[in-house]
């Protein structure tokens, strides 16, 4: 396993250090995984290779922003370039590369692998995030890293595993944190603040879920979130989303999703986890992906909202039997 860690990295660096234009992208509605890993990415790079151009692009997310800003570059300027994937592993899902012309792709990922292959390819979707990729590999190559970086990569690590809560916690994440501890000092608390501090306004909208969320007999709940909804709680279309995880530790539920209408883009943005089920197969079906027990898709039917409810309720059902034999 660590010799092939080792030619992984040098094949990354060796593409990295072949191309002069670099532009690091990840998946729509990003979380603090997606961005801290193309923020982390980005300054590195530029630290070891102070000549290069590298961007790292996709809307922003204004809760995100202690995480560093991204970048504003007209994409259709930039010639022979090195796209890097980080955190998605379909195409439908990155985020603002439709104006892009690259020459290769480098793809770093945790999530199983889609349509997506990298010219050079990490996913391993055994990792608790994209950011634990990061920190090896910056830890275990020329890659410099510094105090922000660092803080930005153990961000992203903490949220995709909720404090090391998640079953995706394994014994060579708490590894790989030591490593990163031992190597370079970091502001754990702050880093806490800004992942976990809420404003009341969010909280009463946690309030709003709990009491609304509705639970079928196989143990599935599922709350529709309408524009209305969000601004009588002054919160936007991506809160549901912050909330997802708190659901974990419910008794009653087996699989849970918010599903939320984006009145701005005319879309229902659908975030979906699950304690048992598989779920990520059925995201697929409808333009999403995601992990086996954490996923998310969107639409703009809102016939889809029965269907996917049925489904994912059907899910439930047949885990509950097979678990009982």
């Amino acid at each position: 396993m660590i010799k092939i860690k080792r030619e992984i990295f040098k094949q990354i660096i060796r593409i990295i250090k072949s191309y002069n234009n670099i532009v690091i992208a990840r998946h729509i509605s990003p979380d603090p995984d997606a961005i801290a890993s193309q923020i982390a990415l980005r300054d590195s790079i530029r630290l070891t290779f102070p000549n290069k151009n590298v961007y790292a692009i996709g809307a922003g997310v204004s809760k995100f922003k202690y995480l560093g800003e991204l970048d504003h570059v007209d994409l259709s300027s930039i010639e022979h370039a090195l796209l890097v994937v980080l955190d998605v592993p379909n195409f439908a899902r990155i985020d603002g590369i439709d104006d892009l012309h690259y020459d290769a792709i480098l793809k770093i990922d945790h999530h199983p692998a889609m349509d997506i292959i990298g010219d050079v390819d990490w996913t391993d979707e055994h990792k608790s995030s994209t950011c634990e990729m990061l920190i090896n590999l910056l830890l275990n190559s020329r890659l410099v890293i510094d105090q922000k970086i660092a803080e930005n990569l153990y961000a992203g690590l903490v949220f995709d595993n909720d404090r090391f809560l998640l079953a995706n916690t394994t014994k060579e994440t708490f590894e790989t944190v030591t490593e990163l501890l031992n190597t370079i000092p970091i502001n754990i608390s702050s880093i806490y603040d800004n992942l976990y501090t809420k404003k009341f306004a969010e909280l009463k909208f946690y309030a709003h879920l709990i009491n609304h969320i509705e639970i079928t007999d196989n143990g599935f709940g599922y709350l529709v979130i309408d524009d209305e909804t969000l601004q009588k709680y002054h919160v936007d279309a991506a809160a549901p989303s912050h909330f997802i995880n708190d659901f974990y530790h419910i008794e009653e539920l087996l699989c849970w999703c918010f599903i939320t209408y984006d009145e701005r883009n005319k879309i229902y943005k659908v975030n979906i986890r699950s304690r048992g089920p598989v779920i990520n197969l059925i995201a697929e079906q409808y333009g999403g992906g995601g992990h086996k027990y954490a996923s998310g898709c969107r639409f703009t039917n809102k016939a889809d909202i029965d269907k996917l409810v049925k489904e994912l309720d059907s899910a439930c059902k047949d885990y509950i039997s097979q678990e009982n034999g």
